[in-house]
C-alpha cells in the first residue's frame, strides 16, 4: 500500500517541504510554516488511514480538505514572498499531481 503512487508522491512532497519551511523567516515559522507542515502531515495521515480502512470515502474527503489547505498555504507563502515563484510553482505542481491521484482514488468509491 505505501508503495502506491499517492504515498510515494506525498512522501516526496514532504521531503521537499519540510526543509523549505525550516528556512521560513522566524515570524512566519510559528504561523504559516506550521500550518503548512501540519496540513501536509495531516494529509499523509488521512491517506494512510484511508488505505488501512479500505478507502473510506469520508476519510478521503477529509484528506481532500487538507490538500486544499496545503494549496492555500502555498499560495499565501508566494504572495507573502516567503516562497519564491519557482518554489511555489514546484509545490503547486506536486499538489496537483497528488490531487489527481486522490481524485482517482475517490472515483473508485
Amino acid at each position: 500500500m505505501n508503495e502506491s503512487p499517492i504515498f510515494v508522491k506525498t512522501y516526496a512532497f514532504l521531503l521537499w517541504l519540510l526543509p523549505l519551511t525550516a528556512n521560513f523567516p522566524k515570524h512566519q515559522r510559528l504561523g504559516l510554516a506550521r500550518w503548512l507542515e501540519d496540513s501536509a502531515l495531516n494529509f499523509y495521515e488521512l491517506i494512510l488511514q484511508a488505505g488501512k480502512t479500505k478507502g473510506d470515502a469520508r476519510v478521503l474527503r477529509a484528506a481532500d480538505v487538507e490538500l486544499d489547505k496545503v494549496r492555500f498555504y502555498l499560495r499565501m507563502g508566494k504572495d507573502l514572498k516567503t516562497l519564491s515563484l519557482a518554489q511555489y510553482a514546484h509545490g503547486a505542481e506536486l499538489a496537483v499531481e497528488i490531487g489527481k491521484l486522490l481524485g482517482g482514488w475517490l472515483r473508485t468509491m
